[in-house]
C-alpha cells in the first residue's frame, strides 16, 4: 500500500479483494447485453430528445451533426481508457475505483465527489424534464388544465419527478437484474420512436436549411456573450459563442450531455458475469449504437425546418425539442408520438444514473471514506441503504429545485473524470505494467493523451459560469474530505496499523 497522506494508493489486489466480502458482495448476473442496454437506456433520453434542437437554434446550425460527430470523437477516446481499466480492475466505482489505484486517496475523493455532479444532480434534472413531458402527455389525455406541479406556501412542488424518483428507487433497491429488464423494455420503445423521427423525418427535409451549413458568428449585441459565453472564446477574444467556430465547438460540449452513460456501464463491472469480456463490448457496443443514431437524428431535424425557429425563445427561455419540427410542418400527431417517447426515454436515464450513483457511493462508503453502513448489501444483493439515500437525495432535489443550467454541470464533471480515467491508463502501465489485462488501449500513450487533449478542449469550450460553479463544488468536497473522509479511510486505518505493528 505505497504513499502516505493524501497520495496513499490502494492495491489493485486489495480492491479486488474487498470485492469478496460476505456483507457488502454484489450479486454477478450481469451479461454483455444487460450492460449494453444500460449504456444505451441512459444515453438515449435528455440528450436526442431536447439538446438537439437546442444546440442548434442557439449555437450550431445545421452543424449540429458535426458537434456530435466531435463529442463522439472524445467519448470514443476516453472509452477505449475506461475499457482498459473497468477490464482490468473490475470493482464497482468506476472512476473513483481507478482513481484509488493510480493517483491516490484524494483525487480518489476528488473524482468521487465530482461524479455525483454527474450522476446524482444528472438524475434530478432528466427527472424535471420526465416531470414536463409527463404534463404534455397528461394534457393530450385530459386537457391543458393537467400539471405536475403545484404550490405550498410559495413553494412549487414536482410531484411528477418525485413520483417518478420512488418508484425507480424501489426498482433498484429490489435488483440490479430486474431494473435491466424494466430497461431493456422501455429501450426499445425509444429506440423506435428515434427510427421513427428518422424515417418520418426524411420525407419533410428542404435542402434550403442546410445552407449555410456553419452559420456566420453573431455580432457582438446578440448572442451568449459574458458569464455565459464558452471560456475559449471569452480567452481568444471572440465577442460570443453563438454560431461560427466558436459556437460549433461551444455547441460540441453542449452536445456531449447526450452521449453520458457509457461510463456508467464501469460502475457495474463488479456485477458482471465475465467482466474482462463484458465490460469492453457494453462500452463500445452501446456508444456506437447512439453515435449512429445522434448523427441521423440532428441530420434530419435541421433539414426539416430553419436552425433560426429552433432558437430559444427570448421571453420565456422555452427551448424547442425534436417535436417542435414536425409541429412545425403540421405534423402534429407525430409531435405527440415523440413527446410519449420522450417520456420513455427519460425513464431509464434517470433510473441508470441512480444507478451509477449508488454504485459510486457504495464504493467510497466500503471504503470507509462515507459512512460504512451504506455499503451493506441486502438479501437481493443490492446496497439498499446507499439506494434509499440516493433515491431521496435525487428526490429532494428534482421535486424542489430548478434544473437550469444542469447540463452544462454535469458535462464539466464528467470531462474531468475522463482525464483522469485516461491520465490513470498512463500511470498503471508504468506502475504496474505487467497487470493482466483482458483489453488494452492501442497506441499507448498517444490514444490516451488523445483523450486528455481532447476532454479538455470540450471543457474549455463550456461557459464561464460553469466553470465558477464547479469551482465551487470542489470546494465543498475538499472540506468533506478533510472533516470526514480522511480520518475514517480503511486504508489509512491499515497503513496505521501496519507501522504500530
Amino acid at each position: 500500500m505505497p504513499g502516505n497522506g493524501l497520495w496513499r494508493t490502494k492495491s489493485i489486489e486489495q480492491s479486488i479483494k474487498d470485492t469478496d466480502e460476505p456483507e457488502t458482495r454484489l450479486r454477478r448476473n450481469l451479461s454483455a447485453w444487460d450492460l449494453t442496454v444500460f449504456g444505451v437506456a441512459v444515453v438515449i433520453g435528455a440528450g436526442i430528445f431536447t439538446l438537439t434542437a437546442r444546440t442548434a437554434g442557439d449555437y450550431a446550425g445545421p452543424s449540429v451533426s458535426l458537434a456530435f460527430v466531435f463529442a463522439a470523437i472524445a467519448c470514443g477516446l476516453a472509452a477505449l481508457c475506461y475499457a482498459e481499466f473497468a477490464s482490468t480492475v473490475p470493482v464497482a466505482g468506476s472512476a473513483y475505483t481507478f482513481s484509488y489505484a493510480t493517483f491516490g486517496e484524494f483525487m480518489a475523493w476528488v473524482i468521487g465527489w465530482d461524479l455525483v455532479l454527474e450522476l446524482a444532480v444528472g438524475a434530478a434534472a432528466v427527472a424535471k424534464g420526465w416531470s414536463v413531458y409527463l404534463e404534455t402527455v397528461l394534457g393530450y389525455l385530459f386537457g391543458d388544465g393537467a400539471k405536475t406541479t403545484f404550490s405550498i406556501g410559495g413553494l412549487d412542488v414536482d410531484w411528477g419527478a418525485l413520483l417518478l424518483v420512488v418508484v425507480l428507487a424501489t426498482v433498484l433497491a429490489v435488483g440490479t437484474k430486474l431494473s435491466s429488464r424494466v430497461s431493456m423494455v422501455i429501450t426499445a420503445v425509444k429506440v423506435l420512436i428515434v427510427l421513427f423521427v428518422i424515417v418520418l423525418g426524411i420525407f419533410y427535409i428542404k435542402g434550403a436549411n442546410y445552407s449555410p451549413f456553419i452559420p456566420p458568428a453573431a455580432d457582438s449585441g446578440s448572442g451568449e456573450s459574458g458569464v455565459n459565453q464558452s471560456l475559449f472564446s471569452l480567452i481568444a477574444g471572440g465577442a460570443n459563442s453563438s454560431f461560427g467556430a466558436f459556437g460549433l465547438l461551444a455547441g460540441a460540449s453542449l452536445v456531449f450531455f447526450a452521449f453520458i452513460g457509457f461510463d456508467i456501464v464501469a460502475t457495474t463491472a463488479e456485477e458482471t458475469k465475465n467482466p474482462q469480456r463484458a465490460v469492453p463490448r457494453g462500452i463500445f457496443g452501446s456508444l456506437a449504437i447512439v453515435t449512429v443514431l445522434y448523427v441521423a437524428v440532428s441530420l434530419v431535424v435541421v433539414g426539416m425546418v430553419p436552425y433560426t425557429d429552433l432558437a430559444t425563445k427570448a421571453g420565456d427561455g422555452s427551448h424547442k425539442t425534436l417535436a417542435t419540427a414536425f409541429s412545425a410542418n403540421g405534423v402534429d400527431w407525430a409531435a405527440n408520438v415523440i413527446s410519449v417517447g420522450a417520456l420513455a426515454g427519460l425513464t431509464t436515464v434517470v433510473m441508470v444514473l441512480m444507478l451509477g450513483q449508488v454504485r459510486v457511493l457504495f464504493a467510497m462508503s466500503r471504503d470507509g471514506l462515507l459512512p460504512r453502513k451504506l455499503a451493506r448489501t441486502g438479501r437481493n444483493g443490492t446496497p439498499a441503504r446507499a439506494t434509499l439515500l440516493v433515491g431521496a437525495l435525487v428526490a429532494v432535489a428534482a421535486t424542489f429545485f430548478p434544473a437550469d443550467k444542469l447540463e452544462e454541470m454535469v458535462n464539466v464533471g464528467t470531462l474531468f473524470a475522463f482525464v483522469l480515467v485516461s491520465a490513470g491508463v498512463l500511470v498503471l502501465r508504468r506502475t504496474h505494467p505487467d497487470l493482466p489485462r483482458a483489453f488494452r488501449v492501442p497506441w499507448v500513450p498517444v490514444i490516451p493523451v488523445l483523450a486528455i487533449l481532447a476532454c479538455l478542449w470540450l471543457m474549455l469550450n463550456l461557459t464561464v459560469l460553469t466553470w465558477l460553479r464547479f469551482a465551487a463544488w470542489m470546494v465543498l468536497g475538499v472540506v468533506i474530505y478533510f472533516a470526514y473522509g480522511r480520518r475514517h479511510s480503511l486504508l489509512g486505518q491499515r497503513m496505521s496499523q501496519d507501522q504500530v505493528g
